[in-house]
């Protein structure tokens, strides 16, 4: 790998964010964040707990209520905490290399738009770490009848191992042979409402009474599977959509005309002519938005369906030999016993192992500049490096070369 690189950073070991055990077999961390400590702790097995008090100047002070959003890890034999500029690492150890990487956001843009509905109540929010990044969503709206359902089928049917659907939530009952997690995630409305306060929700609207929408997690989940989530949304929902931390891209497909579209709604014979009317009165609203309200990066005319395909393909960067996915990210497995350093957006954890009775200290560097998501959902973004500080003259306690 060529020279290796000066190391110089603050060694956290002996400092407040490596974790100590308590007599009752609780692990905990303390970071301090100008005026505020925040502990975070965990017995084995079991989720992870927050405490936050406010200093005053003799570093003591009163503890406040804590609201933790997001899903809780699970605590482990112990683990170390880095801060960063508005979140705190998690580091897990002796855990599985999918679940060792964590984030605590304590003020981040979430954070603060949750505090504001909190009011005299501390916010945080938990983030699961993921090494790597994933494409964009993307986000295809158009009006009843312009072909975007056929333009999506297409492209699931080309490249299945490449793109998958969301799972939209509903409050209504299931339908026939629906299954819960397949057609709908089918839940309650007051839990549905209080994850929609609480910002899991990217869009949502009210039909006949009930609520429908894609959550955070829903589209996590299909980058989880290392495939690009499609969502199909009207208008409105893809200005919600834009408005989240979401980063996608946003296409319209738009119909060559009026009367094209309308002779396309009357050839489905699906509507009455009283449903025409409504669609062509909604299409001409939605087309109108889509053009000229800036939320979309990319607007399609579906003239000839062929013709219209081949410019999705172009957009979504795909052709002949995007045929697989990107190979699934790398993981990191921390053992019990390490220490962590942080140099700038760099964080340097030392492993000490016996080779060839000599003692070998295995570094990995994990790189934290390039973040991006957070809560409700993943933060990924994280790149990871093993250094092997035997062969390359480290000494692991990122202080530089021996």
């Amino acid at each position: 790998m060529g020279e290796a690189p000066i190391i110089i950073g603050q060694d956290l070991q002996n400092g407040n964010d490596n974790d100590f055990k308590s007599k009752s077999g609780t692990f905990e961390t303390s970071t301090i964040i100008g005026e505020k400590k925040y502990v975070i702790g965990g017995t084995s097995g079991e989720t992870f707990y927050v405490k936050v008090q406010i200093l005053d100047n003799n570093c003591l002070g009163e503890w406040v209520n804590v609201v933790e959003l997001g899903t809780k890890p699970i605590s482990c034999n112990g683990h170390s905490a880095v801060l960063l500029k508005d979140r705190i690492l998690i580091l897990k150890k002796n855990s599985n290399p999918d679940d060792c990487i964590w984030f605590l956001e304590v003020d981040t843009t979430y954070v603060r738009q949750q505090q504001k509905k909190n009011l005299g109540t501390e916010v945080v929010a938990w983030s699961k770490g993921v090494i790597g990044n994933v494409e964009k969503p993307v986000v295809i709206s158009g009006p009843s009848g312009v072909g975007k359902g056929t333009l999506i089928s297409l492209l699931m049917k080309e490249f299945p191992s490449m793109f998958g659907f969301s799972v939209s939530h509903t409050t209504r009952a299931p339908r026939g042979m629906e299954k819960d997690g397949v057609h709908y995630h089918f839940t309650e409305k007051n839990v549905m409402e209080k994850e929609i306060k609480d910002g899991k929700f990217l869009e949502f609207a009210s039909v006949h009474g009930n609520l429908y929408g894609t959550s955070v997690e829903a589209v996590e989940l299909v980058s989880d599977a290392g495939k690009r989530c499609i969502l199909d949304i009207d208008v409105q929902g893809a200005r919600s959509v834009r408005a989240s931390p979401l980063e996608a891209m946003f296409i319209f497909i738009c119909p060559p005309s009026m009367d094209e579209l309308e002779k396309r709604l009357r050839d489905r014979g699906t509507e009455t002519e009283e449903q025409v009317l409504k669609r062509l009165r909604n299409a001409q609203a939605e087309i109108e938005q889509g053009r000229s309200s800036g939320i979309f990066d990319h607007i399609l005319f579906n003239d000839n369906l062929e013709d219209c395909y081949e410019n999705l393909k172009k957009l979504l960067g795909l052709n002949e030999y995007a045929t697989t996915p990107k190979s699934a990210p790398k993981e990191i497995n921390l053992p019990r016993d390490h220490s962590v350093s942080k140099i700038d957006d760099k964080i340097i954890i030392n492993s000490t192992s016996s080779k060839l009775e000599k003692e070998s200290k295995n570094l990995i560097m994990l790189d934290v500049s390039c973040l991006k998501g957070g809560a409700p959902g993943r933060t990924r973004g994280l790149n990871i490096e093993a250094i092997d500080s035997f062969s390359e003259g480290f000494n692991g306690n990122g202080n530089g070369p021996i």
